[in-house]
């Protein structure tokens, strides 16, 4: 029988070499021989508990750093970068990628990166025409990954929990005065603001704002805020700018403990980080984490109660990760109505597509359907692991009758194990036969006959056959 066991010797190697020590120097500070480590980065002998515990403690590291997760991931991109037709001659099977990513992790790491590149350098020569200007004439060439490619990347990396802007939101929380029973929190924040950083808020009319939604005037000290925000959007704006003011330097160590290509990276991530801040000021962890266990994950509940939007309390789920104190594990994904993706984030275990279309079965495309309602499906994924999804469209702020507005779904999920725990789950059968049927992308999903099918699978041969129409044109039909 194969051993099952996970194979931790490259991530154990990887550590040594990041920290410059030899096989010698690490086997002494775990207390063991140079030759028993030699075995373990090997995958010859298992990493024991107390070593393990004992290297998370000496490089203090996350334990979650040494779950199968990452490895997961990182073969699903290489399903989906394999997937395309330019690898088809080259008849690579789901067992060579598997031990690629057992046995080479580093060289699998950089296959995606640059499979991106390939993927955007033939975009942008593509486009070059239309692009050429004087000023710039090979925009977008050399860039191997977009700003919120990079930024999404490190919130996955870090689980989307950052224990650092957890206390900042907690200070900021406190200081402006915000209690369960705070009615007046732009009040506060507002107070705290003038109080703290001399600066003083505005609301303005949109013609005043020349279409920003939030506008700070640090020469004049002021913080203008259009009128047409939402009030749970005012809320927000403030617990941001009270972020980026106060805990800069908490922002910027973690941006600068990050491998970010670009100053527009670091300046996005900046501006992520501060919004992460600005969740945890309105929803305190420990207030939010025993709320969303008594209303058993009931988004719009928890929005009422702190005061906050559909949006943000989906954001703050996913971010419920301290140890001792763990909610859920959700996956969370925004699109556009043209099907982009312009969130990512997943601790449910399930992967998103990162090189081509999702699939259109997924609960977070039907959303358009019912603008304004929740929906809940049971999906299935090809390999038989379940999610329970709910999904809903939010609308940004719009100006009034006549303005254009950007309608955007989002979709959480969580394992089906996990299902129970959420209110969307009553009155479904989770172990009966109500799971749709989903996939990652149609190139990486076997089920032929799918009728929403728009490219055949990656492993089954073309075959068309000009006299016999099936459910698509990929479906064989006898």
């Amino acid at each position: 029988m194969a051993d099952k066991r996970p194979r931790m010797g490259n991530k154990i190697r990887g550590i040594r070499r990041r920290a410059g020590l030899t096989q010698a120097g690490l086997a002494n500070q775990l207390g063991i021989s140079a030759s028993y480590l030699n075995l373990i980065e090997n995958n010859r002998r298992p990493l024991t508990a107390p070593l393990l515990i004992k290297l998370a403690e000496q490089f203090e590291l996350d334990l979650r750093s040494f779950s199968s997760g990452d490895d997961e991931r990182l073969l699903a991109d290489l399903f989906e970068v394999f997937g395309d037709p330019l690898f088809e001659a080259h008849e690579l099977s789901n067992a060579d990628l598997q031990e690629l990513t057992a046995s080479c992790p580093q060289v699998a790491r950089a296959l995606p990166s640059l499979y991106r590149a390939y993927r955007q350098s033939r975009e942008a020569f593509a486009g070059l025409e239309d692009s050429l200007s004087e000023d710039d004439p090979t925009p977008g060439l050399g860039r191997h990954q977009l700003p919120s490619e990079e930024v999404s990347d490190l919130l996955q990396r870090h689980y989307n929990y950052f224990r650092t802007l957890e206390e900042a939101g907690d200070q900021l929380h406190r200081a402006a005065g915000l209690g369960a029973d705070e009615t007046d929190s732009f009040g506060a924040m507002a107070r705290l603001l003038r109080s703290a950083h001399s600066i003083a808020v505005e609301l303005r009319p949109r013609e005043a704002m020349q279409g920003a939604m939030r506008r700070y005037l640090p020469d004049q000290k002021i913080l203008a805020l259009s009128r047409v925000l939402l009030p749970e959007s005012r809320n927000f704006q403030l617990a941001h700018m009270l972020a980026l003011l106060s805990q800069r330097e908490a922002l910027d160590n973690v941006v600068a403990a990050n491998p970010l290509s670009t100053p527009q990276t670091r300046d996005l991530c900046r501006v992520a980080l501060a919004s992460y801040v600005a969740g945890a000021v309105l929803m305190p962890y420990t207030d939010f984490y025993e709320a969303a266990g008594a209303e058993r994950y009931d988004i719009e509940i928890l929005a009422r109660r702190f005061g906050t939007s559909f949006e943000q309390v989906c954001h703050r789920l996913t971010t419920l990760q301290r140890t001792g104190q763990r909610g859920v594990p959700f996956h969370l994904v925004r699109i556009d109505i043209a099907g982009n993706i312009s969130k990512r984030f997943t601790a449910s275990g399930l992967h998103f597509a990162r090189f081509s279309a999702s699939c259109p079965l997924w609960n977070v495309h039907a959303a358009f359907h019912t603008p304004g309602r929740i929906r809940v499906q049971l999906s299935q994924m090809p390999d038989g692991a379940a999610f329970l999804c709910v999904a809903r469209t939010v609308r940004r702020s719009s100006e009034g009758y006549g303005s254009p507005y950007a309608l955007q779904s989002i979709e959480m999920g969580c394992d089906v194990q996990h299902a129970r725990q959420l209110v969307y789950s009553d009155g479904i059968d989770l172990e009966g036969d109500a799971a749709v049927p989903v996939g990652t992308t149609c190139r990486l999903c076997d089920r032929i006959r799918c009728e929403q099918r728009a490219f055949p699978p990656l492993h089954h041969p073309l075959s068309v056959n000009e006299n016999v129409r099936g459910v698509s044109l990929y479906a064989p039909v006898s």
